[in-house]
């Protein structure tokens, strides 16, 4: 989806049309951004930044919080689109999927099916979407930011070498800002680049990864599409409007995190085993602390125990400065309310 948020903002209110909209929050606050319009990106406004600095590079920009329960239920409207053509989806998130169209249901060419995607989620939806279109995930991926807002590109894969040597390296999926600079200082800032050097060298300087960024600099990816993923981990985060430091407020905090979390795992009637607390201190150093349940658990209230332990055994809270407190919940499993009562989950 093209600036997805922020798009289904401006549809559901005409008069933001043509404005720069970001995305995230007040910029009083420490929110940052989500996403934003394309006029606001045209001021240097990215995702991740801070609302406070997207203000100062563009103080004429309205700022929304951002309502993802909305945004939800627009995602499902357009996963309902795609479930026209195939069953094979792959969400990577409410705005991104991977689509197999291999064997699909009408008969068409892969590109014939994005362009009725596109027309259908402008029709029905008033929003617009870019699609790739290849023989893989990896470039298709790559494919459906080439020509944004509403886009389609065709890689065809006799073409697939030819697009993947134009590319710069930070356009493989996995490679960030650290990885890019390794590899610029070992002379690596295109994809072409990666294949004069032997592999022996880059596992030198990138170990394990190096296979992977020498197969996909390529344009070469077996990764099937994947109908379901199975969750990880579920959990919440609060950063604060000011630094706290007060053990009650911070523990009124922490409390409000564990029932939300409890309140997710059970609407979702799975439970967790292991609880991580994460705490960002004011000078933005980042600590995270883990406990093992002796049982599986999705009650507010193990939740809360295991939690408030952890605050005030293993970190400085009362001492340092809080920006931020985060919990979740991993090793998951189905509950099974039947077998016992998870409020009386034990620590170990």
């Amino acid at each position: 989806m093209d600036a997805f948020y922020a798009a289904v903002e401006v549809r559901d209110n005409p008069t933001l049309a043509g404005k720069p909209v970001v995305i995230g929050g007040s910029p009083q606050s420490r929110a940052v951004v989500c996403t934003s319009s394309y006029e606001a990106r045209k001021f240097g406004i990215r995702s991740a930044m801070s609302c406070a600095q997207a203000y100062r590079l563009c103080p004429n920009a309205v700022f929304l919080s951002p309502n993802f329960e909305k945004y939800s239920q627009v995602s499902h409207q357009i996963r309902e689109i795609f479930s026209r053509y195939t069953e094979l989806i792959e969400p990577l998130s409410l705005d991104e999927a991977f689509l197999d169209v291999t064997d699909n249901r009408s008969g068409l060419y892969a590109a014939q099916i994005g362009k009725a995607i596109q027309a259908a989620v402008t029709e029905e939806l008033n929003l617009s979407c870019s699609v790739g279109v290849a023989p893989n995930k990896l470039v298709a991926k790559i494919a459906s930011d080439y020509r944004k807002p509403a886009g389609l590109t065709v890689v065809a894969p006799e073409k697939v070498a030819a697009f993947m040597s134009t590319l710069e390296v930070r356009e493989i999926f996995g490679v960030g800002p650290a990885t890019e600079k390794r590899l610029n200082a070992i002379g690596i800032k295109f994809c072409t680049d990666i294949l004069r050097i032997p592999l022996i060298t880059l596992e030198e300087h990138l170990g394990s990864f190096a296979h992977w960024i020498y197969t996909a600099a390529q344009g070469i990816d077996e990764r099937r599409v994947h109908t379901s993923r199975e969750r990880k981990s579920l959990g919440r985060e609060e950063t604060f409007s000011k630094d706290l430091t007060s053990l009650p407020h911070l523990l009124d905090e922490l409390k409000a995190l564990a029932d939300k979390t409890a309140n997710d795992l059970q609407n979702r009637k799975i439970t967790g085993r292991t609880l991580t607390l994460k705490v960002k201190y004011g000078d933005f150093h980042q600590i995270t602390r883990s406990q093992t349940l002796r049982y599986s658990a999705n009650s507010e209230d193990t939740l809360f125990e295991a939690a408030r332990k952890l605050l005030l055994e293993k970190t400085e809270a009362g001492q340092r400065r809080i920006r931020l407190l985060g919990l979740s919940v991993s090793n998951l499993e189905k509950a099974d309310e039947s077998a016992w009562d998870n409020s009386a989950a034990l620590l170990d």
